[in-house]
């Protein structure tokens, strides 16, 4: 059995019963069959950056996706921009700085993210303002349940926030890590030019030095995206224990006015069509839970030993100091997710997907 530990960026988790590398489109739906046809559970991994698996691993197949390539096609996107088409398993990142020197806008505020581009539509992935959803065209998925390949558009798609039809819609009922949509490439619609689209988010437009609303030059947006990421630990980099996480671990909670009231006039709060959107990060800072949360030290170090903390350069990323387990990474996040509850009544939830039966979510 082979461990999956190192397949994530937060470094945590246990074997998987088999694992088998894919390269390719066809590859990648031979082994979901194969393993479909034995009523063998799947779990696919990519970049790994939004996983948190239990130390007892998986009983089942990882399928390692390592599907590449990047195509530009200027003519189908003629009276539109670009339409840029990714294999599922390549670098986000990469994506993002090809089209950019490719002279297509729109995806520089997603600058730095973890993982793989086939991942952002499952997720809804988002920072500074921008959902992969604003400029997604549609993805093409292998679906299980009907055994052929299909394309699902954006209005398909039942995009939210930080969700998707991708994410919520599952090959066996009741099991969020099996989905019944595999994608295998992803569409995205960008626009011509070296300007951004408007700058939503107040921390990027004061790092850039423009008005919420402005325009800014599109490499000069990612490196701002970059810098800022880079200050809060949320690019990898493997010499940076602040950055062995799957980056913010809980989602902004959405809650209704009269809750939203009841809290200090200084928490953020922000409009939102389901209600009022709050700052996780704010909400677990203010309930005692400081930068390096856990650490020798700290108030909250008998949790795990030091083994796991809060990263030191920001409260919603739970990181791995060195030789963390799963157990030690849910404890701490169980233990911060109870705290705000105490403090404020309002429940936080998980951002990454949970594979794991030794925690009660």
């Amino acid at each position: 059995m082979s461990t999956l530990a190192a397949l994530t960026t937060t470094g945590v988790g246990g074997p998987a019963a088999g694992t088998v590398e894919v390269s390719t489109e066809d590859e990648l739906i031979a082994a979901v069959r194969d393993a479909d046809a034995n009523h063998t559970p799947v779990l696919l991994i990519a970049g790994g950056s939004n996983l948190l698996i239990g130390d007892e691993g998986f009983d089942g197949t990882a399928i390692v996706v390592r599907s590449s390539g990047i195509d530009f096609n200027d003519e189908a996107g003629s009276c539109g921009g670009t339409f840029l088409t990714v294999q599922a398993g390549h670098v986000w990142d990469e994506v993002v700085a090809a089209s950019l020197e490719h002279g297509s806008v729109g995806l520089e505020p997603l600058s730095g993210i973890p993982g793989s581009a086939g991942a952002t539509p499952f997720q809804n992935v988002g920072a500074y303002g921008t959902d992969v959803s604003h400029t997604l065209a549609s993805v093409r998925v292998w679906d299980r349940v009907e055994n052929r390949i299909r394309t699902l558009f954006n209005g398909d798609l039942d995009f939210g926030y930080r969700t998707s039809l991708l994410k919520t819609t599952n090959y066996v009922p009741g099991i969020a890590y099996a989905p019944r949509f595999v994608v295998l490439s992803v569409d995205f619609q960008l626009l011509p030019g070296d300007l951004s689209a408007p700058i939503r988010y107040t921390q990027l437009a004061d790092a850039l030095g423009v008005t919420v609303g402005a325009k800014a030059p599109a490499a000069e947006v990612r490196e701002a995206v970059l810098a800022l990421r880079d200050s809060k630990g949320m690019v990898y980099r493997p010499g940076d224990p602040d950055t062995h996480s799957t980056g913010s671990f809980f989602t902004n909670p959405i809650v209704d006015a009269a809750t939203a009231a009841r809290l200090p006039e200084s928490a953020p709060c922000y409009p939102d069509p389901r209600g009022v959107k709050l700052s996780a990060a704010w909400l677990i800072e203010n309930a005692g839970f400081a930068k390096g949360y856990g650490l020798p030290g700290t108030p909250g170090a008998n949790i795990t030993g030091g083994r796991a903390s809060l990263s030191t350069k920001h409260t919603l990323a739970l990181t791995n100091r060195g030789d963390a387990s799963a157990a030690d990474i849910t404890a701490l996040a169980l233990h911060v997710r109870d705290g705000v509850e105490r403090a404020f009544g309002i429940r936080l939830h998980p951002e990454p997907l949970v594979v794991s039966s030794s925690a009660d979510w």
